[in-house]
């Protein structure tokens, strides 16, 4: 039977809007995590099959196949590919998927996957802005099928997030607390040199600026809500933010045939939708099909893995899933570290593993919201 295995995982520390990654060229902070994955792995980048890297709103410095674009600044052969993916959120995480496909094809050997996005040079939804300047409609308005199908129903991350927490009877007061924790445990990480394993440093920056030392839950509570009367606020939702991390996955000939040492391998991946509307309630179909899939329990999972978009994103997840909370997002996540979007799958990869092995655990499960309402779900096996 054909194996997926990983060989190493890297990321960037993450930098908040504005910060010490802020005037980093995207391709420059690609290129960093393509040389930081390779060296650390051992292996020639001559082998390289294809590199794949998630990008959303790909315009300006993250123009032109940005993947192709981050390979050379690396400095590595030309004969080796490139392919720029956008599956939003999840763009990276699908990189991932992607690469193990290709392996578990048989097709390719070694592919290199990852993710860029430098949201202080090029802001979230900055394509549908551009659009608009041309005279194009946003992506939803403009199409007779989709206006049949739902109509004026409102396409927006923050009314997705403002209904999960309506329907599934979250207050503020509790996004507020999950928050908190989010910020606590990313501190304690970060003090405790947790993600050190995993951080290409970049220069003099080696830790996360977003976690904040300062924030209270009396501090959470002052901010001004969404809109009157709503349970969202900036400080419960994931924060904008500069990043990138890669990952190599490799054939079991390719493994065996250079004496390597993988150090995990892909159990499943899948994707799953759910209604765009929703929006950000994908992870939760998406995770009840890997389990079916595997045949795995909710218990068998050692870490998970699930991306911080908003609290109540992962609140409504726990609370379908019976996921033990102490388990997921041990670390933080993208409230408290950022969510540098279509570097955060392979950012979230690169935690995964490192937490897998330094706990000792087998199985670790990644899930993320999507636009559109997709959700990728990876399952690895540390060996």
């Amino acid at each position: 039977m054909a194996e997926a295995y990983v060989l190493d995982a890297v990321r960037t520390p993450v930098g908040r809007r504005g910060g010490a990654l802020s005037g980093t060229h995207s391709a420059d902070l690609g290129a960093h995590v393509i040389q930081a994955v390779v060296e650390r792995a051992g292996v020639e980048p001559a082998l390289v099959d294809d590199v794949i890297l998630g990008c959303t709103d790909t315009l300006g410095p993250q123009a032109g196949n940005i993947a192709r674009t981050a390979w050379l600044a690396a400095g590595f052969p030309h004969h080796v590919p490139g392919v720029t993916v956008d599956r939003q959120c999840g763009s990276s995480q699908q990189a991932v998927h992607f690469a193990a496909q290709a392996v578990l094809s048989g097709t390719m050997d070694l592919v290199l996957a990852g993710g860029v996005q430098n949201m202080s040079q090029i802001p979230i939804s900055a394509a549908m802005l551009a659009g608009r300047e041309y005279g194009f409609e946003d992506p939803y308005s403009g199409s007779k099928g989709w206006q049949e199908r739902y109509g004026a129903a409102e396409i927006s991350q923050f009314h997705a997030a403002e209904m999960i927490a309506s329907h599934w009877g979250f207050p503020r007061a509790q996004l507020e607390e999950y928050a908190y924790s989010s910020h606590q445990r990313a501190i304690a990480a970060i003090d405790e040199g947790r993600f050190d394993a995993e951080i290409a440093p970049v220069g003099e920056f080696r830790h996360d600026e977003g976690p904040r030392r300062d924030t209270t839950l009396e501090r959470m509570a002052s901010l001004k809500p969404l809109s009157p009367g709503s349970a969202l606020t900036a400080a419960v939702a994931s924060q904008i933010s500069d990043g990138a991390s890669a990952t190599l996955i490799a054939s079991a000939a390719f493994v065996e045939e250079h004496g390597l040492r993988p150090r995990a391998r892909i159990h499943h991946l899948s994707v799953r939708a759910a209604d765009p509307v929703w929006m950000l309630t994908g992870p939760i179909p998406a995770t009840a099909h890997a389990l079916r899939r595997t045949g795995l329990s909710i218990s068998d999972i050692d870490l998970f893995e699930v991306n911080e978009a908003f609290a109540s994103v992962v609140l409504a997840w726990l609370d379908e899933t019976g996921a033990d909370p102490a388990r997921v997002n041990v670390n933080g996540g993208g409230i408290a570290l950022g969510h540098p979007i279509g570097a955060t799958g392979t950012k979230l990869f690169a935690t995964l593993l490192h937490e897998l092995e330094r706990r000792e655990g087998r199985y670790g499960l990644q899930t993320m919201c999507e636009g559109g309402g997709t959700a990728n779900v990876t399952i690895i096996e540390r060996l």
